[in-house]
């Protein structure tokens, strides 16, 4: 039997991920009181049929107090010899706070009070199985689509998994530096084709903008240089149990060089069973008559 205890930060996607699991074939049961943890391994254990050969339990801050014996309820059932992995759900304060104003709601634990107090005294308590957990997933920046991708990753290809997860970011400096930047790039120095003849309307996604870009030797130095510098960071980041990477490459108005050189490096990053991957062109519509 595959038994999978789901957790996480209140709002960063756990009622979601559920209902995914039970896409892919999980019997889930959500905001099981923990007391009742052991014997639903045990029963689930017993009984032969396929609903339960792949179980999966959503446990988190709703459970109150009980939440501190989770440590001796999980450790008790490790020593009958049963098998779980922990799934843990995670994003970032800032997204978190910006979720609940959107659906106005009250974080468990900040009933009456600010969101962000909330927040912290959350991952106080949850930090333990964050420590423990076998896949930490970021949902700072993930659509839903990409969030199913990844758990079936895990779960239905089984592919071996590391937390990292990168997004590679073009951006317009005209219209500020993204704040959630790990790594900032600054492409500026290449020849802007905004003053080309026939060129200005088209973005960083056209062939005739890439060839434009990638005829000078810089740029090809550039991303030679900058991939060098990844390979050399990446595996250091896994190591080190960074869950998410942001690399910004920024030009005048985040349309044409920007662009080119953050799909080129996509490309370059991508296949890498290490880390998940996705592009994201922030600035690439706006002031599409003005933009640089």
């Amino acid at each position: 039997m595959k038994f999978v205890i789901l957790t996480g930060m209140s709002g960063a996607g756990k009622s979601t991920a559920i209902k995914m699991m039970e896409d892919i074939g999980f019997y889930c049961v959500d905001n099981l009181p923990i007391p009742l943890l052991e014997k639903f391994v045990e029963l689930s254990d017993l009984q032969q049929n396929a609903e339960l050969q792949k179980v999966a339990v959503g446990i988190d801050i709703r459970n109150g107090q009980a939440l501190e014996e989770l440590k001796n309820v999980l450790a008790r059932i490790r020593s009958t010899g049963a098998s779980y992995e922990i799934l843990f759900l995670d994003a970032e304060d800032s997204v978190l706070v910006k979720r609940y104003k959107e659906t106005r709601r009250n974080h468990p634990l900040s009933v009456g009070g600010r969101v962000d107090k909330g927040i912290a005294e959350e991952r106080k308590r949850l930090a333990f199985l964050k420590k423990g957990a076998d896949y930490i997933i970021d949902t700072s920046r993930l659509l839903t689509r990409e969030l199913k991708a990844e758990l079936e990753k895990i779960f239905v290809q089984n592919q071996d998994y590391k937390n990292l997860f990168i997004t590679v970011l073009s951006f317009g400096f005209k219209y500020g530096i993204p704040a959630d930047s790990d790594l900032v790039f600054d492409v500026r120095f290449l020849p802007n084709p905004y003053y080309v003849e026939g060129l200005r309307a088209k973005t960083g996604n056209d062939k005739e903008i890439q060839d434009y870009v990638f005829q000078y030797d810089e740029a090809h130095t550039f991303l030679d240089k900058l991939s060098d510098m990844l390979n050399f960071l990446i595996p250091n980041y896994i190591a080190e149990g960074k869950n998410q990477l942001v690399i910004s490459i920024g030009c005048t108005g985040g349309k044409h060089r920007s662009v080119t050189l953050a799909n080129a490096l996509y490309q370059k990053l991508s296949g890498n069973r290490e880390y998940g991957i996705k592009i994201e062109h922030r600035d690439i519509g706006k002031d599409a008559l003005r933009g640089k």
